[in-house]
């Protein structure tokens, strides 16, 4: 938890999810440092400056090697609901400055200098608890991502929603604002669908999150995602557009150019029928392999695992230079002599480059 010592750090405390582990008794993911006071002026020579960001009130000092970033206490307002606050004064009180947090048990202070706890909103008793309560009745309306962050808490630390704050939410998710920032959104969909939870997916899908990234009706997958993912694609970086694919409709969020592939790979091959190997073979060896989970979950599990453990990997040896050694001129015809030694092999996987070269000269 020491992450610095300095001499004149009376104004300097951990918050956030640094407090929050540390009292759950698990390590933290965030290491978050707040000054009581504007960090860009009074912060500055406790080492290196690194970078300051001015209109945020934060600072990057490097302190004996370590990169650490600082930021004031800052109050927020929301002119554009949805969409990034605006700062209103930096270098406020705690108690100002805890009111612009997500939920109690995230908006703990622990003083680097004494170790002492400050809780302004009741989080020590929620933490106890295990409840997630948002600090104000408009914090969906000001910040629609905190429902999809509670879900995330929820799942890591299992936390269920404080009743007034289930009210809340579900009141949002049923008078939706769509002009929202949807960059945020997808951030937080990474996050915490790409946790890759068939239980976090279910309560995504169940209790009408989903309804963040699109107003069109989904209904839950029979078939579960996360074994597919285990044993496909654990170390996808797109885990979460698999499951965030059930939706269809991810027109608002921004894709990249991967993932708007894995979306159109997947529609390419829905309607597909497929006749034997060498068609299964063809539709699916360039597509990425998260479309194919998505082709799993969406139309037929049995034809994709059985791609996925019977044909993947078979691939023929047999190369251009070998046809031109044994007497085919470079040509068109190349492809059909390729497929048909990629239909024997598929019937034949132990076939060897000299099997391939025979069934060839058998054929041509």
């Amino acid at each position: 938890m020491d992450i610095i010592s300095l001499k004149d750090n009376s104004k300097l405390y951990y918050v956030g999810g640094i407090v929050r582990d540390e009292l759950l008794g698990l390590e933290s993911l965030d290491v978050d440092i707040v000054y009581e006071g504007n960090s860009i002026e009074d912060c500055a020579f406790f080492g290196e400056v690194i970078r300051v960001n001015p209109d945020f009130g934060t600072i990057r000092v490097k302190i004996r090697g370590r990169e650490v970033d600082i930021a004031s206490t800052r109050t927020e307002r929301y002119d554009h609901k949805g969409h990034l606050p605006q700062v209103e004064k930096i270098g406020c009180s705690l108690k100002e400055d805890v009111l612009r947090r997500d939920f109690t048990v995230n908006s703990l202070y622990k003083s680097i200098s004494t170790g002492e706890i400050f809780d302004f909103t009741g989080g020590l008793e929620d933490l106890k608890n295990k409840k997630l309560r948002v600090l104000h009745d408009k914090s969906f309306v000001d910040d629609p991502t905190r429902i999809i962050r509670a879900l995330k808490f929820s799942h890591r630390f299992g936390f269920d929603l404080e009743k007034n704050t289930k009210k809340l939410r579900d009141e949002y998710l049923n008078n939706i604002n769509y002009d929202m920032c949807f960059k945020r959104i997808k951030k937080e969909l990474i996050e915490t669908l790409g946790l890759n939870s068939d239980e976090v997916f279910q309560k995504f899908i169940n209790e009408k999150i989903y309804k963040l990234v699109t107003p069109k009706d989904v209904k839950l997958p029979s078939v579960k995602i996360e074994p597919l993912v285990n044993k496909y694609a654990k170390n996808s970086e797109n885990i979460w557009l698999i499951y965030t694919g059930v939706l269809r409709d991810l027109s608002r969020l921004e894709l990249t150019r991967k993932e708007q592939k894995i979306l159109d790979d997947f529609s390419e091959l829905e309607d597909l029928e497929f006749k034997n190997d060498f068609e299964i073979y063809r539709a699916f060896e360039n597509k990425e392999i998260e479309s194919v989970i998505l082709y799993a979950v969406l139309k037929d599990e049995k034809i994709a695992r059985y791609y996925f453990d019977n044909l993947r990997e078979i691939k023929i040896q047999i190369t251009g230079k070998d046809l031109e050694n044994i007497g085919f001129k470079p040509s068109p015809r190349y492809k059909e002599i390729f497929d048909f030694v990629l239909a024997r092999k598929l019937e034949n996987p132990k076939m060897t480059l000299e099997d391939e070269l025979n069934c060839i000269k058998e054929k041509f």
